[in-house]
């Protein structure tokens, strides 16, 4: 029997060690890839997982049913609103603001109603199988009430109507809300009509000189710089110099400006030089002067892309904590502010309050207020790609 010879790869005349090499990198690097897209992927779930896990509980509350006592002694001392059995099941905020209600209901004197009550955050967390620090007979107190259809869960709408509280079922996001609402009310009249004008200046008008190139080089610096930095610049310079209020949204709105400006300079000097150059040459062909062409023109076209980058920019200043930190925009706030120049704080420095607190219903209504903060961020972004593709122009 004749046995064949076995032919090695090494006999082929087109075989290649190098090639073979090569391609073995490759896939390596592929696998790499795919493992890092993976994993990223893998953590973004958890990560969201987590945080919706956690701050679900948050948006709905515990109440009790219990008879609540108008009368002068409601007056003087609001815990004699409810009988002493419940005094320590019902929340303190709630029986707190009892008196005030009397006044603007004047009918409900020497009166008593059954009324559903917001109850104590421990009772709550109870409800909720969570760590609390109810007594035994507490506890007996709510499962008895429990049994009997007298304490119910409702939609927390003391979280979207409350300020910030030291009694954590009475603490919301209200006036973090509005501070943040003016805060970027400030930044943007600031930030936008600087950054685009100082775009199509350096864009359309500067010339290509020593000058010109140490401002591009420092504006792409301060794109990259720590926001902190700029917490400090707007406390040397908006407070310290110019004496403005600190903690308001002035301040903050002045602050989180020359955060986004670089980032709005940026994206639009790449809109505007996006426009093809035959645009403008047809506008000086026609006589138009290079205002004319670029107001009329240039702009236009570029717009969708400077409308995007100035809707990031606003929504990077939305998240921003640690420069208004450094303003003082982390203090304790229960009021939404009327004006700019009052004290207020934003919905980041309030989550960064609250993650430093101890009880868990502070835990929950931090992660709640996070999934509050990415829904706005989500939207701003998604109306930035929403304008660009509603006034992007085919050329």
């Amino acid at each position: 029997m004749i046995k064949r010879k076995k032919k090695n790869k090494q006999d082929n005349p087109f075989y290649d060690p190098a090639l073979k090499a090569r391609h073995a990198s490759a896939n390596r690097f592929k696998k790499f890839t795919l493992t890092s897209l993976i994993f990223s992927i893998a953590f973004l779930a958890f990560f969201l997982f987590d945080i919706v896990g956690k701050g679900l509980p948050a948006f709905n509350v515990a109440y009790i049913k219990v008879d609540v006592t108008y009368n002068e002694s409601t007056l003087a001392d609001s815990r004699y609103a409810v009988e002493s059995k419940y005094r320590n099941v019902v929340s303190r905020a709630w029986l707190r603001d009892v008196p005030n209600f009397v006044k603007q209901n004047p009918e409900l004197m020497n009166t008593t109603k059954e009324t559903w009550v917001l109850a104590d955050d421990q009772v709550d967390q109870y409800l909720k199988g969570h760590y609390n620090k109810l007594k035994s007979k507490n506890i007996a107190l709510v499962d008895e009430l429990y049994a009997q259809g007298l304490i119910e869960k409702r939609f927390n709408t003391v979280f979207f109507t409350n300020g910030d509280s030291k009694i954590p079922e009475y603490a919301g996001l209200y006036s973090a809300m509005i501070g943040s609402v003016l805060t970027l009310i400030i930044t943007m009249i600031v930030a936008f009509p600087i950054g685009v004008m100082t775009a199509i200046y350096l864009e359309e008008f500067a010339g290509d000189n020593k000058f010109t190139r140490f401002i591009e080089i420092n504006i792409n610096n301060l794109a990259a710089i720590p926001s902190i930095l700029f917490g400090l610049l707007g406390l040397a310079i908006f407070i310290n110099l110019f004496g403005m209020p600190r903690s308001s949204p002035l301040v903050g709105g002045l602050t989180l400006a020359l955060m986004t400006l670089p980032i709005i300079i940026v994206s639009s000097r790449a809109a505007l030089r996006a426009v093809p150059d035959s645009i403008r040459q047809a506008g000086y062909g026609l006589g138009l002067n290079k205002i004319q062409v670029t107001r009329d023109h240039v702009l236009p076209l570029a717009f969708p892309g400077v409308l995007t980058g100035s809707i990031i920019g606003l929504a990077q200043a939305m998240g921003e904590t640690a420069p208004l930190i450094i303003i003082g925009m982390i203090a304790f706030i229960p009021d939404a502010p009327t004006m700019v120049t009052q004290a207020a704080t934003v919905m980041p420095a309030q989550l960064f309050t609250w993650a430093g607190m101890p009880e868990g219903t502070y835990i929950e209504k931090t992660a709640a207020g996070i999934m509050v903060l990415l829904t706005i961020l989500i939207s701003l972004n998604a109306i930035a790609i929403y304008l660009r593709k509603k006034f992007e122009v085919k050329w």
